[in-house]
């Protein structure tokens, strides 16, 4: 049963067994068409051969029948009996009447006699009453079961029978009597079935070698490629796209095989270029969730700032006048010489610690102004040398080495040199506390033509910024130190201020930081469209320094 559901579901098995019950039809089919074809000429043959004969006997026994000679011409019918082929032969009369036979059973008897005793003849006229004698063929089976020929021939009256001396009809008599011959079959039936078993042989050699071509054939030229096909597309189906197949031939297979190569290079193609689409779909769409939450961010950070600057501007303004009239009395109280040291001392820490509050003040009222910035154009690189030489001192103190990369041809851009100064100072002053132990603080500025950006970042290698912390590190009152610097903490104020003013000149200012490796603040700036391009004023190397 596993067999025949195999060989029911194989292809060559399929093509070779319909194949080969065409075939078989076919040799069948010629064959019988064959060696019926070759029998009937075999029974052409051996009528002409018996006709022959028949032919024969008259002519020899002519002289014979003249001279009445009728021994001898007995004895030669018995003679040519005696031939393989030669079953019997007969004479008879005008009315059916056996003279001779070399069955001599049968002389003396009439044929319809004789005949009834043949059920098996094959011509129907031979049952007939009035069967006629003249140049009749019969073929029937004896009792023996053998297949005889029959062929009778008439005697005609000739004019020499007529004339001689054994005359015994009249002239007018057309004919004298019949000679029958009988001829065996059975040699043409060994001939035909060994035709027959011939054919049948070579029929079934030539079969088996057709079936063993076609399959060779069919396996090489098609199952084989088949296969090759079957097994690429299950790859295909895996979506393993770089298997090719080999074209071995340049029919209709090779050419479907070229066809599969195509089909899978395009599809690996298109699966390529679905798959970068998809990579960049997904890039584009979180860099676009990321542009919105920054603008998002940006949006409530500039609300929360000027909604805070509105509070701040009334509460400072309030608070200021008190601080005026106390830091006043403060001072009176501290010059009255009437009072004694630990008195005027005590005044003392009243100025000061008005003079904190009114510092305070005074950085409240800056965070809450909106002024709009006195843009010119200036060289950005000039207005870093100058703010650089405001903390130089500061970073030396704190062992601070400051470190600078300027870009060449630096443009000059359109900036308030005043707002700019003040967001360098905040910047450096912080990456200063964030290295108390001293480190390195590196100031880069270059152009990014592809965005139409002048880009400066402030570097250091302090103690860095906790990740909770970087998203909050531009909100007012929001600060990392706790230390009091020069007698005077940390507002949470300068890089609110500073992240506004780069706000109003069109910028964006970005921070990344690593806690234990540094942080680095990025300030990115508009080029104007109508500025002028110029070297920067060269450094000492144009390129870096070292303070």
């Amino acid at each position: 049963m596993k067999i025949y559901k195999a060989l029911s579901h194989s292809l060559i098995s399929k093509f070779t067994f319909r194949t080969g019950v065409v075939l078989l039809i076919t040799i069948s089919l010629f064959a019988f068409f064959n060696i019926t074809t070759l029998k009937e000429l075999f029974l052409i043959d051996a009528k002409d051969d018996i006709e022959t004969v028949s032919e024969i006997i008259l002519h020899t026994t002519h002289f014979q029948m003249l001279e009445d000679n009728r021994q001898r011409v007995y004895q030669m019918m018995e003679e040519v009996c005696q031939h393989e082929k030669i079953d019997r032969i007969r004479l008879f009369s005008t009315v059916g009447q056996v003279h001779f036979s070399t069955c001599s059973e049968e002389i003396g008897k009439a044929r319809k006699d004789i005949e009834a005793s043949c059920p098996d003849c094959e011509d129907d006229a031979m049952a007939s009453e009035f069967f006629p004698f003249e140049n009749s063929r019969r073929i029937f089976h004896n009792a023996e079961g053998a297949e005889i020929l029959s062929v009778t021939t008439a005697i005609y009256n000739k004019p020499s029978c007529s004339t001689a001396a054994c005359h015994v009809h009249p002239p007018h008599v057309k004919t004298l009597g019949y000679l029958e011959v009988q001829g065996s079959l059975a040699k043409i039936g060994v001939q035909a079935g060994s035709y027959r078993n011939s054919i049948a042989a070579f029929g079934v050699i030539m079969l088996l070698m057709v079936i063993i071509c076609l399959s060779w054939m069919t396996q090489s030229m098609v199952i084989r490629p088949v296969h090759d096909l079957l097994l690429h597309a299950n790859k295909v189906s895996k979506m393993e796209l770089d298997s090719r197949l080999e074209r071995t031939s340049n029919d209709e297979i090779g050419e479907l095989s070229e066809a599969f190569n195509e089909m899978t290079a395009r599809l690996k193609e298109t699966s390529e270029g679905y798959r970068h689409l998809t990579e960049t779909l997904e890039a584009k769409v979180l860099e676009r969730t990321q542009e919105i939450a920054n603008v998002n961010s940006q949006l409530v950070r500039s609300e929360k700032l000027a909604s805070l600057g509105q509070l701040v501007a009334g509460i400072a303004h309030e608070i200021n006048n008190p601080l005026t009239g106390i830091l006043m009395f403060a001072n009176m109280f501290a010059d009255d010489q009437r009072l004694d040291a630990s008195q005027r001392e005590d005044a003392l820490t009243i100025v000061h610690e008005t003079n904190r509050c009114a510092d305070i003040v005074k950085r409240l009222l800056d965070f809450s102004r909106t002024s709009i910035p006195d843009k010119r154009l200036k060289s950005l690189s000039q207005i870093m040398e100058s703010t650089v030489a405001l903390v130089e001192h500061h970073a030396s103190v704190n062992d601070v080495e400051i470190v600078r990369h300027y870009g060449v041809n630096l443009p000059d851009i359109e900036v308030d040199p005043t707002q700019m100064e003040q967001v360098f100072i905040n910047l450096m002053v912080n990456a200063c506390h964030a290295m108390p132990l001293g480190g390195r603080l590196t100031i880069g500025m270059r152009k990014e033509a592809k965005r139409d950006l002048l880009i400066t970042t402030i570097e250091d290698t302090g103690v860095g910024i906790p990740e909770e912390n970087l998203g909050k590190i531009f909100d007012p009152f929001f600060t990392t130190k706790n230390q009091e610097l020069n007698g005077v903490a940390g507002t949470g104020l300068g890089l609110s201020v500073s992240y506004g003013i780069i706000h109003n000149h069109g910028g964006q200012i970005k921070v990344r930081s690593v806690v234990n490796h540094g942080t680095v603040f990025t300030v990115e700036l508009p080029i104007a469209s109508l500025m002028r391009t110029i070297e920067a004023e060269p450094l000492p190397d144009n390129r870096a320094s070292t303070a």
